[in-house]
């Protein structure tokens, strides 16, 4: 616990050296809503004082990547934080690269490809998605292990799962095919419940409120025309809607259907949609199980659904159930996405995809209540 302690001790000034390289203020503390530390407290295991310090951390950390990322180009190596989150981590292949981020504070690590490589051999492999087997769960581009990861049900499916990497040709060398008996799903249930209903039948849960009245969801909660009922006597109907392919949806809401911006279970206001970095801490909430923080694991993840894939999503190791499906991520006080789907359950613990929210609002041309 020493160790521990110590180390958190010098991100104050780990964050204030990173923001004075770049040129800008360092936050000390960050603006949370207490329910969503204390939820952090628990899913972590930290103190309050801890949880403060990660998150200012935390809130820093996207300038400074986006920073290197532009100073390295084509040859960065992609970036993530540490398991504690209280490290920025960049991968380079040269020394003088290593220098440079070392320079800005944070941690070089060698790595064999680039993230634009390794999102080529991605992008091959979505381009051919329709060819997936069931049996092939998702893939993604996996920062720490610069790999492009496949996920495949055990057994024979391996067999396939080669097969689909081949597509990639020559680059299939940067390929990791993962065993994983999890099958993620679309998190909408059709049975009664809170959050709002679709058709007065299936039920999902509101992502983020938006200024044009409404919200934002899952695109596999309803199609353009279902109508949209709260629990609370709301009523919308869906805009905008698009699955697979994506996952996300516009619901236009009446004037008796409030905007806010708070997000269910933690009372947390939006301030923003600014995306954290891979590895940062997230907290999800839904009208089935409430809310649960994790961590980032992955970005622009590829998940074959039976429905068809879903390309850009983001991966964390939250667990969420159906019913969940639409409902809000946040790191902080920024909005971050809207639940896809995912595989296990928040008894046993899983995998969870997020839509990130502002594809949706570029889509669609909205902007969340703040």
């Amino acid at each position: 616990m020493t160790r521990k302690l110590n180390a958190l001790s010098t991100v104050t000034a780990l964050v204030a050296g990173l923001a004075t390289a770049q040129g800008f203020a360092a936050p000390s503390e960050v603006s949370v809503h207490p329910d969503m530390v204390s939820q952090m407290q628990k899913d972590f295991g930290l103190s309050e004082a801890q949880v403060q310090r990660r998150l200012a951390f935390e809130a820093a950390v996207p300038g400074i990547e986006k920073s290197l990322k532009g100073e390295l180009s084509n040859r960065f190596g992609g970036s993530w934080l540490s398991k504690d989150g209280l490290q920025l981590i960049v991968g380079v292949t040269n020394e003088a690269d290593a220098a440079l981020v070392r320079s800005a504070g944070a941690e070089p690590q060698m790595v064999t490809h680039t993230m634009e490589q390794l999102e080529e051999i991605k992008a091959a492999l979505d381009g051919n998605a329709w060819s997936a087997d069931k049996s092939i769960h998702a893939w993604y581009v996996d920062e720490r292990t610069n790999s492009v990861v496949i996920e495949a049900a055990p057994g024979m499916s391996q067999w396939k799962a080669q097969g689909f990497a081949a597509l990639a040709g020559e680059k299939k060398a940067a390929i990791r095919i993962v065993e994983s008996a999890e099958a993620p799903r679309p998190l909408a249930e059709i049975i009664g419940g809170a959050a709002y209903y679709i058709n007065s039948a299936g039920r999902c849960s509101v992502g983020f409120a938006v200024t044009a009245g409404g919200f934002v969801t899952a695109g596999h909660c309803g199609k353009v025309g279902n109508s949209a009922t709260g629990a609370s006597g709301g009523a919308g109907t869906f805009r905008g809607s698009s699955f697979p392919g994506n996952d996300y949806a516009w619901v236009q809401a009446t004037s008796n259907w409030t905007s806010t911006n708070k997000v269910a279970g933690i009372s947390s206001r939006v301030a923003g949609s600014t995306a954290a970095a891979v590895g940062a801490s997230i907290c999800r909430s839904g009208s089935t199980t409430g809310v649960y923080c994790g961590s980032i694991q992955a970005k622009n993840a590829t998940v074959n659904y039976s429905q068809g894939s879903v390309s850009g999503l983001t991966r964390t190791n939250v667990c969420a159930e159906p019913g969940d499906s639409g409902g809000s991520w946040m790191s902080g006080t920024q909005a971050q996405g809207v639940t896809s789907g995912g595989s296990g359950n928040c008894s046993s613990g899983g995998t969870t995809y997020f839509q990130p929210v502002g594809e949706i609002l570029s889509a669609y041309g909205l902007s969340l209540t703040r």
